[in-house]
């Protein structure tokens, strides 16, 4: 990610450094216990590049996803599920199964299947949740509140106000911690 970031956008960034880290760990976490060293860097290194340009369609596409759950978590699990099914091998673990470089190309077929059942699983969950809740309130704030921030909208406070430092004190003169006037 931080390679790519400082090549396409000149310099690398700490949120893209961050990013980069756990859409590698997203990767390898389907294929943990089942693939080489070489295949666990190579998982991480190949997501994380494909959430970085998840990441980009995103916000191209302008889908609104602030924390980019979707274009890191939904991408970064399907690329290392799949590339489970390229690099797994029965020499890391016997009760496993070898995959495309081991002379199992089944392994990604497979891989893939269950790539697709995990989508439809969470999309027909997500769909009845949904409607579930409707019954119940409104999924959508309005949208004044949307525009005003929902911090003030739905918690009536700001989240972090012009005062954010200064804003408390354990040595405010009502707090017990605060330095006790000697004398006067």
């Amino acid at each position: 990610w931080t390679i790519i970031e400082w090549v396409l956008r000149g310099k690398p960034t700490a949120v893209g450094i961050a990013s980069g880290f756990l859409a590698g760990l997203v990767g390898i976490t389907p294929a943990a216990g089942y693939v080489l060293p070489i295949g666990a860097l190579l998982i991480g290194s190949i997501t994380s590049v494909c959430c970085f340009f998840a990441v980009s369609l995103r916000v191209k596409l302008g889908f609104d996803d602030s924390l980019d759950t979707f274009p890191v978590h939904g991408v970064g699990g399907t690329v290392g599920a799949l590339l489970t099914g390229v690099f797994a091998t029965k020499a890391v673990n016997e009760a496993g199964n070898n995959g495309l470089l081991a002379g199992n190309p089944g392994l990604l077929l497979t891989q893939f299947i269950t790539v697709v059942a995990t989508y439809a699983f969470a999309a027909i969950g997500t769909f009845l949740i949904l409607k579930l809740l409707a019954q119940f309130m409104e999924l959508r704030v309005v949208s004044s509140a949307e525009d005003q921030g929902l911090d003030i909208g739905e918690h009536g406070e700001e989240a972090y106000g012009e005062d954010f430092a200064g804003g408390f004190s354990a040595f405010d003169s009502g707090s017990p911690f605060a330095p006790k006037k000697v004398g006067s």
